[in-house]
C-alpha cells in the first residue's frame, strides 16, 4: 500500500472539525505534563512508579518523549531489558501479588506496586487524532494506542491508532502499523496491519482512527487507509509510547536521546452521537 505519498512535514489540521465536538485536546505547550490529562507512568502496577516513569521535556510547543543513555529499563522482572517512556490516561490494577491489572503482556506477571486506579479520559468511541514524528532506527519504536480500562479481564482489546518501528523508515518510505488485538476479550480477532506508505515518518504526519460501535476508520494525513469491521464495546485509555531495544543501538550508531516528538492529541465526538 504505497500510493499515499508526502515529501515533507504534513500540515496539523484546525482544531475545528466540522460534524465533531473536541471533547479531549492537548497541544502539549508545556511546561509540564496536564495532570488532569495524563498519568506519567507505563503500566507501573507490573513495575513500579519510580521505573515506568518517562523520560520528555518540551521543546516549540512539543511533547519530546526520550529515551536517554542512562535510563533504565522500565519493567526487568517482566520484560527484560526493554526501555520506555509512556504516558496514559487511566490506570486499573488489583492488590499486590494478584494477576488483576491492565495489559498483562506477560503471563508471568503479578501486580509489584499497589496504584490508584484512575480514569482521567476513557471513552467509548470518537474520532482520535496525533500529529507527530517518529524516529528512525532498529533499536526504537513509537505508538499511539489504546487499551480497555480492565476492570474486567475481558474488556481488554487494544486498538493501535499507530505503531512505527525505526528500522522501517527511510527518505521515501515507512511501515506503518495498526489495527486491533483481542488480548483477553473474546469478542474481537487479531487484526493487525502493517503497511508501507510513500512518507518518511521522521517528518510531522496526522495519524487517525475513527472508532465506532460497527467498526474502526483509520487515517493518514487525513486520507481512510482501511476499515476493519471490528469494535470494542467498552471504555478505553490513551497510551502514548517509545520504546528501546537497547541490543539493538549500536546499530544505530549509539546517539542519545532518542525523540518521539508530538505536536497534539485530539477526540472528538460526533455531533448527536453514533448511531448502532
Amino acid at each position: 500500500m504505497d500510493d499515499h505519498v508526502s515529501g515533507g512535514d504534513f500540515p496539523a489540521n484546525p482544531l475545528e472539525k466540522p460534524g465533531y465536538i473536541l471533547e479531549f485536546d492537548d497541544e502539549f505547550a508545556g511546561p509540564e505534563l496536564d495532570a488532569d490529562k495524563w498519568l506519567p507512568h507505563y503500566l507501573p502496577h507490573w513495575s513500579s512508579r519510580a521505573l515506568s516513569a518517562p523520560r520528555y521535556q518540551f521543546e516549540r510547543g512539543d511533547l519530546v518523549l526520550q529515551i536517554t543513555q542512562d535510563q533504565p529499563p522500565w519493567c526487568p522482572e517482566f520484560d527484560g531489558d526493554v526501555r520506555c517512556s509512556s504516558i496514559q490516561t487511566g490506570a486499573f490494577a488489583g492488590p499486590v501479588g494478584s494477576t488483576l491489572g491492565q495489559h498483562r503482556f506477560n503471563q508471568a506477571s503479578v501486580v509489584r506496586e499497589a496504584q490508584t486506579n484512575a480514569q482521567l479520559y476513557t471513552p467509548t468511541y470518537g474520532y482520535f487524532e496525533i500529529r507527530a514524528k517518529a524516529v528512525a532506527g532498529s533499536a526504537n519504536h513509537v505508538s499511539l494506542w489504546m487499551i480497555g480500562y480492565e476492570d474486567t479481564p475481558e474488556r481488554s482489546a487494544e486498538i493501535a491508532v499507530m505503531e512505527i518501528m525505526g528500522g522501517e523508515i527511510t527518505p521515501t518510505s515507512s511501515q506503518i502499523g495498526y489495527g486491533v488485538h483481542p488480548w483477553g476479550d473474546p469478542q474481537i480477532v487479531d487484526e493487525f496491519y502493517e503497511d508501507h506508505f510513500a512518507i518518511d515518518a521522521r517528518n510531522y504526519h496526522v495519524y487517525a482512527v475513527e472508532w465506532t460501535p460497527t467498526q474502526l476508520d483509520f487515517y493518514l494525513d487525513n486520507v481512510k487507509t482501511r476499515t476493519i469491521t471490528q469494535s470494542p464495546a467498552y471504555p478505553m485509555q490513551f497510551m502514548l509510547s517509545i520504546y528501546e531495544r537497547p541490543w539493538l543501538a549500536d546499530a544505530d550508531g549509539g546517539v542519545y536521546p532518542k525523540n518521539f516528538i508530538v505536536d497534539y492529541l485530539r477526540a472528538y465526538q460526533p455531533v448527536g452521537g453514533y448511531k448502532p
